[in-house]
């Protein structure tokens, strides 16, 4: 129905018209039009943060919750360029996001006024789409768009710019009806090319990841898996696509893999990639899987048809959505000869924690003791560092929605994504796990945490250092570390003062019961564990690094 409303009305009205019942968003004067129309709009929770890119990495965390866009709003300038590392990494890690930008008034366009950034060119080469509305009449078309560019093809962040007088326009508009992804089957020809493919197979390989795997795509691809004989791997990042507990899951690639699992992918003969795009870090830089893959027939599936054929040379390209093309294959036989047990078995072998002996706190107990203890579905948060690999490596996912890691690699991530999860998922066990570095980042977010209400676990991990570069330096310049020390402050009494609950851990001894008294409490908890920097990974340390 057409009414006459200010535009912040019209744009709000329009969220709503698409499901939005949360945003994220660090208040501005260059949208207060639509500031004034949340405050009657209770559909709609709106979560104050403490720093645009928080504001972001919630946006990006919800949206891959729920399949469709998480809805972020900002001001101009400051707010628009802190914001901008969510929209990058919601790109890399193909997930639905919009950002909404207050911008300067049309009037005053191109003088460089105060904050003022073109938008468009600057977030072109981020996002799916940038655009700005300069007439409010067409804010419905636009927001409409923006759901359906966001959540169609590969999944991907839109970013649209509000002049400040044209959110206070009052004009008439059409509101537009609420926009559903659109379903995407895959060819019958191409189908009955890949049975093909799988039947003359010896040694087949599934590489599973991106977006769009739900419960039914999983469950129907572990399924088909498990009764065809595919071994399947999960994309950098990707470990919750099927549940860990699947009988043909071989584990997952990315930085500090099974080495036994590497072999499995060099000797396929035929790699079946499911919603991944074979990106640098699954790849180890392109050369685990190359992108002519002599000797190795390759099937791509993806939703967004500029995948197919962007980077590898394809023998079978399939545009489809997750969920359809895993329904698809059930009636799909697999090769002569299941390989699954054997992939299976050294995936659990890898994952079996051995203690170090001589460590003061060894994180590999620590993971084993999170996951006795932890519900099943909990979900794991976290951002960038080598703290990281002890969770991918023994962490077991229990499918989609369990698993929110930036496969763009950026840190800061963790403890914006476990508060989006808490809220998103109430009830729901929601852990961020960070490095000292990487909490620092966003660790601001723990007073929206406790603002709001949420409800999660803080592991974090402290060795006085950025722990990444420190490994490359030792590997590229041994004994000359530079620029990596850190000096950190009390975290456990940080958290406290933030009004959560705290603890400092030192032994792993101390680990368990200290969990457990975690446990006990509600709203924000963390726990301060201080780990030696000599234990760089779960495989190795710095001295052998620097040895090599």
């Amino acid at each position: 129905m057409e009414s006459t409303r200010t535009g912040g009305r019209i744009l709000v009205d329009n969220l709503v018209a698409q499901g939005c019942d949360r945003i994220f968003t660090v208040p501005g004067e260059s949208f207060l039009a639509v500031l004034d129309a949340l405050h009657d709009t209770p559909a709609i929770d709106v979560v104050t943060c403490r720093q645009e890119g928080g504001v972001t990495f919630m946006a990006c965390a919800d949206g891959t919750l729920t399949h469709r866009p998480g809805v972020a709003f900002v001001t101009r300038g400051p707010g628009a360029t802190n914001a901008s590392i969510g929209v990058h990494v919601a790109m890399q890690d193909s997930q639905p996001m919009i950002l909404f930008i207050g911008d300067i008034d049309c009037g005053t366009r191109d003088r460089e006024a105060f904050q003022e950034v073109d938008f468009q060119a600057m977030f072109a080469p981020l996002a799916k789409w940038a655009a700005r509305i300069d007439d409010a009449r067409r804010i419905p078309e636009y927001v409409a768009r923006a759901y359906a560019v966001a959540m169609n093809g590969r999944p991907g962040p839109v970013v649209l710019a509000l002049p400040e007088d044209m959110l206070l326009d009052q004009v008439a508009a059409q509101d537009r009806a609420r926009v559903e992804p659109v379903a995407q089957p895959a060819d019958a020809d191409a189908l009955d090319h890949l049975r093909d493919l799988l039947v003359t197979a010896e040694r087949p390989l599934a590489i599973i990841g991106g977006a769009g795997w739900d419960e039914a795509a999983s469950g129907a691809f572990a399924v088909w898996a498990t009764q065809a004989g595919v071994p399947v791997a999960a994309a950098f990042r990707r470990q919750d696509a099927v549940p860990n507990d699947c009988p043909a899951y071989a584990g997952n690639l990315g930085y500090g893999p099974n080495p036994a699992l590497l072999e499995r992918v060099r000797h396929a003969d035929l790699l079946l990639v499911v919603g991944a795009r074979l990106g640098e870090a699954t790849t180890d830089g392109y050369t685990l899987v190359t992108p002519d893959h002599p000797g190795q027939r390759l099937v791509h599936v993806h939703p967004d048809p500029a995948e197919l054929h962007r980077t590898y040379a394809t023998d079978l390209a399939i545009c489809a959505g997750m969920a359809e093309f895993a329904e698809a294959l059930l009636p799909i036989d697999g090769p002569v000869t299941p390989s699954i047990a054997e992939a299976n078995a050294a995936y659990h072998d890898w994952t079996t924690v051995r203690p170090r002996d001589g460590v003061a706190l060894d994180l590999g107990p620590c993971v084993a003791a999170m996951h006795a203890r932890l519900p099943a579905d909990t979900i794991i948060c976290n951002g960038a560092g080598n703290f990281s690999g002890w969770w991918h490596r023994y962490w077991r996912y229990a499918g989609p929605g369990t698993q929110l890691a930036p496969t763009a690699g950026a840190m800061g991530y963790g403890v914006p994504a476990a508060v989006a999860a808490a809220l998103r998922r109430p009830g729901r066990s929601v852990v961020a796990v960070a490095g000292d570095g990487d909490f620092l980042m966003n660790g601001q977010e723990l007073a929206t945490a406790v603002q709001h209400g949420a409800d999660l676990l803080v592991i974090l991990v402290d060795n006085g250092t950025y722990g990444t570069i420190r490994m490359h330096q030792e590997r590229e310049f041994p004994g000359r570390p530079s620029a990596t020390r850190l000096a950190n402050p009390d975290f456990a009494a940080l958290a406290r003062a933030f009004g959560g609950w705290a603890e400092t851990v030192e032994t792993t001894a101390q680990f368990a019961p200290a969990l457990e008294r975690a446990m006990a409490e509600r709203g924000v908890r963390l726990l301060h564990c201080k780990t030696d920097v000599e234990q760089i990974t779960p495989a190795t340390t710095l001295s052998a690094i620097a040895r090599r």
